[in-house]
């Protein structure tokens, strides 16, 4: 990317249209020399008004120099020399805009981390206390067994499960504890 310098150069820059000494009309708009003296005059502003928008140097640099670029390459559309103060503070605003829509949507599209996952081992592991878990289940009476499953597995009150199987809230309960010792007795055993 180009930077303009805030110098001008050593030897006064060609106007089109100047001639071995003699100066011709030049189209109306902004002239090179008007927008060197700009620079010199507003660099400064226009890097604070991009540090307001922005938050790193860098950036509101690249912005602050992007725009100047833009302007300098559309120079004879701003007619009036006076506006080009103006123009350059939107495009300040609208190139920061920009830069913080890119880093919007570079952050959306980061990959998001890996959830914290069980490794094979763990997995395997798991699977055989299921299956444990299922075999003791299956050695329960019926009884136990469905108080147990409708409490635990269908995360059930003791009053929903006493409604669903038709018994008192006292058999729930004793079900449970009794189907909750065997099953402890179970795996016990297993391991």
């Amino acid at each position: 990317m180009p930077v303009i310098a805030p110098m001008p150069a050593a030897r006064p820059a060609r106007i089109p249209g100047q001639r071995d000494g003699v100066e011709e009309t030049v189209a109306a708009g902004t002239t090179v020399d008007h927008l060197t003296e700009t620079y010199r005059a507003h660099y400064r502003s226009l890097l604070g008004l991009a540090a307001l928008l922005l938050d790193d140097t860098a950036s509101c640099e690249d912005v602050v120099q992007e725009a100047f670029i833009r302007v300098h390459s559309a120079r004879k559309r701003v007619r009036d020399p006076e506006k080009t103060l103006a123009y350059l503070r939107q495009t300040v605003v609208n190139l920061s805009r920009s830069a913080l829509r890119r880093r919007i949507l570079g952050l959306k599209l980061l990959s998001k981390p890996m959830p914290d996952m069980a490794s094979a081992e763990e997995g395997a592991y798991d699977q055989l206390e299921r299956d444990s878990l299922i075999k003791a289940m299956k050695g329960l009476q019926r009884r136990q067994r469905e108080v147990l499953v409708l409490r635990y597995f269908a995360d059930m009150t003791e009053a929903q499960v006493a409604e669903t199987l038709g018994i008192s809230l006292g058999s729930v309960k004793a079900y449970g504890s009794r189907g909750i010792a065997a099953l402890r007795v179970a795996m016990e055993a297993r391991t």
